[in-house]
């Protein structure tokens, strides 16, 4: 038993280095955590998929030269977007002006009417563009148009004492899904090299465990 007395002292039974415990509730959070924001990081990879594929839809649509029916609902709406089409401005409910581009690139202002149709549904209408922000006396009847996003007829033809305005472009979509895919994948990271200093300063602080 003498030769016990000098042995060294017992370590880990298969001679490895035994390593630190982690915290089970935090470290439980925090995968959960990096876990939702890699999710969400392809979520949004997904979505920049289908937007490009609604613009490419769209790019088609703007070569079609046939007329689509101006739908009451605004999924139908949607599914024709960037498409011809003709209503009847029964009566105008309402008439604004917003922010707006001329067709040859100008600023200045769009005539937006609001336009109750014959079939009792209602339209918004960009009908032409100005440089100033004058009134325009219309009363509407019949119009040809594109219909942009939100539903909006904006007018192929104004009528005299408006100039056309630009058309609306696919292009104008906004299609930032790469961005916040690359957003969420670098918080996940983020908080993985957090997490990891505090378990190393969580370690050279034994008397706080």
């Amino acid at each position: 038993m003498s030769g016990a007395a000098g042995a060294p002292p017992f370590t880990d039974p298969v001679g490895c280095v035994n390593l630190p415990r982690l915290p089970v509730i935090p470290t439980l959070l925090v995968a959960a955590a990096v876990a939702t924001m890699i999710a969400l990081g392809i979520w949004q990879l997904g979505r920049a998929e289908e937007k490009e594929a609604l613009v490419a839809r769209a790019e088609w649509a703007l070569t079609m030269s046939s007329e689509v029916e101006y739908a009451r609902d605004e999924p139908a709406r949607e599914r024709v977007l960037y498409r011809r089409t003709s209503i009847e401005c029964q009566t105008v409910l309402d008439a604004g002006l917003v922010a707006g581009t001329s067709a040859s690139g100008a600023k200045g202002w769009a005539h937006r009417y609001t336009c109750a149709l014959p079939d009792g549904g209602q339209a918004r209408v960009d009908l032409g563009f100005s440089r100033e922000p004058n009134p325009f006396e219309w009363s509407g009847g019949a119009l040809q148009g594109l219909i942009a996003p939100g539903g909006r007829i904006v007018a192929a033809n104004p009528p005299a004492g408006l100039a056309p305005l630009a058309p609306p472009d696919p292009r104008d979509l906004p299609n930032n899904h790469l961005a916040y895919a690359g957003q969420w994948f670098f918080f996940a990271v983020t908080a993985l090299v957090i997490y990891f200093l505090a378990l190393r300063h969580r370690r050279r602080r034994p008397s706080l465990r």
